[in-house]
């Protein structure tokens, strides 16, 4: 286990932490390094950097301001793994259809889709286009774009 910061990217506050969590698994901070945003307490913070320090994993973030946090959690989920989240992403859109839900027990396979370049769902082939851990509603989302094809 180990120790994980959040830490404002801001040198004149000398980087301020916002959120610290101890005893994290190694592959939850995996996950989160992965992830372009994090979303906590209804705010959208935008990945700058990560760190490993002697006794501490850091992740640097700016306010997103441009960015809302996701949808309302609708119903209580009983599953005690890792949601995954799978929405259609659209540059001038304010909320983001959901394609797809997936429940796993081992954080490597969430790990794998978030930093995968193309998923397909069902028979269709979507590209990346950004990562989410959404701490709110205990979840991480993958957005992605329809698969344009090259000429």
């Amino acid at each position: 286990m180990a120790r994980l910061e959040y830490r404002l990217l801001d040198e004149e506050a000398e980087y301020p932490v916002l959120y610290e969590y101890d005893r994290v698994d190694k592959k939850e901070i995996a996950l989160r390094f992965a992830c372009e945003y994090f979303v906590k307490d209804k705010r959208v913070y935008a990945l700058a950097s990560c760190a490993t320090e002697p006794d501490v994993y850091v992740i640097y973030v700016t306010e997103a301001d441009d960015e809302k946090a996701g949808v309302e959690a609708r119903g209580t989920s009983h599953w005690n793994g890792v949601r995954l989240e799978i929405r259609q992403f659209g540059e001038e859109w304010m909320e983001y259809p959901l394609l797809h839900t997936r429940d796993y027990a081992d954080l490597y396979d969430v790990l794998l889709y978030l930093q995968s370049d193309y998923v397909t769902i069902g028979d269709k082939e979507w590209v990346r286009s950004s990562t989410e851990v959404d701490e709110d509603r205990k979840l991480y989302v993958l957005y992605v774009k329809e698969d344009e094809e090259i000429e």
